[in-house]
């Protein structure tokens, strides 16, 4: 990887800018998460590769989902059926 040096500047709220040259060389993009790591007098910026997103799709669903229609109406029967048997 090429070494990239830019620069900017502290705000008063201690805030910076990623300058674009080094978000597009890191794969950082708004909403992204990134980590900071001191090494002595150096900081280092590092994206937060999040573990949902690394592995999202891996997992297939064990069976197909749950029809809720029939669910509820199945429920529905059942309540009625017990509220039937108290009066």
């Amino acid at each position: 990887m090429p070494k990239i040096t830019d620069r900017s500047i502290l705000t008063k709220k201690s805030q910076v800018t990623i300058p674009k040259s080094v978000r597009e060389a890191i794969g950082v993009k708004p909403g992204d998460e990134v980590r900071f790591r001191v090494e002595g007098k150096t900081a280092v910026v590092e994206p937060v590769v999040s573990n949902l997103n690394k592995h999202f799709g891996s997992v297939k669903a064990g069976k197909k989902p749950e029809d809720f229609k029939k669910a509820r109406e199945a429920f529905e029967k059942g309540v009625a059926s017990d509220v039937a048997v108290r009066k």
